[in-house]
Order: structure tokens, then C-alpha cells, then sequence
């Protein structure tokens, strides 16, 4: 956000920065994945795109926010992107955007598409978590499981607040499909970690990482 790493609370308070992005990156090399998402450009107000097409070239990253094009997804993934994470133009106002996932599938493998849950009270919340649909993330996953290779599912309500996160949430998304779920959204705890990969679910963590509560070094080792 605004060129520089951020953390925010409930998707709107800036709770902390953190260093410039080529240091980020060297301090997360360890880890599998890791998560870049244009907060400016989710929310409408800018845009990181630069930035953020500099970091996608590195590897392993999954590129998200701002994403509503077809034509943008591809470009990301062209420039190295591992994965595009999609969220607000999956959706229209009472459900999935069919015409849009179409033509991303035709324009991105589907195996490269994570759809982004990010639930708020219950409800999905698209456009940076500022706008609520009347829609529930496991009552559409089945219907969007053909558009992607995995979603990205986070619990708005914990985000940022390092207060644990809501593993029955999870559980019930759990139960719903087979597919790839990471989990994000108050993950505070390694216990919170573990119990997620006993479900087979991923664990993208923030706060508790930039504040200090996680130690990279002893996540390496989860």
C-alpha cells in the first residue's frame, strides 16, 4: 500500500510497515509461497502495479488484488508469477461471475487461479473488504471448484487483531471441497498452524510474523 509493505487491521488500519520488499522477500526465502497482495489497487484508490510485477518475477509468489481482468491475470503468471489470486470480479451481486471466470479459464490454467473467500460476519466482502454480498464462502464453493485450483479464505473478522482465528470456520470450508484451502485471518499461534495442517489446510500468516508472537525460524519447521 502507498509503495511500501503494510499491515493492516480488518483490511482498513494500518497497524505497522515493514522493510522495503527485496528485504521481505530474502527474510521469507524459506518458505514455499508467499502471498503479495496490492491493497491500493484491491480497495480502487492506486495502484502498486510495478512493485508488484517486480516481485511476482522472483518465484513462489501468489499475486492478488486488483486483479479483474482476465488480461492481467495472464500478464502476472507471464511475468512469473506462481499464482493469481482473484477475488472481487469472481463475483456479481447475487453469485459467481460466470462470464468472467470463463474467460479466465481461457486465458489462465485453472490450476493457476486461487478465488479468494475473504468472509466478514459471514458474508463474502469484495473491493478491499469494503463492500458485503448476501453470499456465504461455503455455499458457492462447489459452484466455483471448475474456475480454480485452490481458494485463499480468510476470517476478515480476526484479521490483523492477533486475537486466534475461528478453526470451525475452516473445518466447515473443509468440508465442502477437496480442493487447496490456505487459511488466513488472526492466525496467531503455531497451535493455530498445526491444527490447520491436521486438516489439510495451508496457514498464510502476517501480523504475528511482523510483530514478532511467530519466529520464521520455528515456522520453517512446521
Amino acid at each position: 500500500m502507498g509503495g511500501v509493505v503494510v499491515q493492516l487491521v480488518q483490511g482498513r488500519e494500518k497497524a505497522l510497515e515493514g522493510e522495503v520488499p527485496a528485504v521481505m522477500l530474502e527474510k521469507f526465502s524459506a518458505f514455499a509461497a508467499v502471498q503479495v497482495i496490492d491493497l491500493d489497487a484491491a480497495i480502487g484508490s492506486g495502484s502498486n502495479e510495478s512493485i508488484v510485477e517486480q516481485i511476482a518475477s522472483r518465484g513462489g509468489i501468489r499475486v492478488g488484488g486488483g486483479v479483474r481482468t482476465a488480461a492481467k491475470a495472464r500478464r502476472l503468471l507471464d511475468l512469473g508469477a506462481e499464482k493469481v489470486i482473484v477475488g472481487t470480479a469472481a463475483f456479481g451481486p447475487h453469485g459467481p461471475n460466470q462470464n468472467f471466470l470463463r474467460e479466465l479459464m481461457k486465458a489462465v490454467p485453472k490450476d493457476l487461479v486461487v478465488l479468494a473467500l475473504d468472509s466478514h460476519h459471514g458474508k463474502i466482502v469484495v473491493k478491499g473488504w469494503r463492500e458485503s454480498l448476501n453470499l456465504a464462502a461455503v455455499d458457492v464453493m462447489k459452484l466455483l471448484e471448475p474456475y480454480c485450483g485452490g481458494f485463499l479464505c480468510t476470517y476478515v473478522d480476526k484479521e490483523g487483531m492477533m486475537l486466534g482465528t475461528d478453526l470451525d470456520w475452516f473445518r466447515s470450508l473443509r468440508a465442502v471441497t477437496d480442493l487447496e484451502i490456505t487459511a488466513a485471518g488472526g492466525i496467531t499461534t503455531y497451535d493455530d498452524i498445526r491444527a490447520l495442517a491436521a486438516m489439510n489446510i495451508h496457514a498464510a500468516v502476517g501480523m504475528a510474523i511482523y510483530t514478532g508472537r511467530m519466529d520464521l525460524a520455528t515456522l520453517a519447521t512446521i
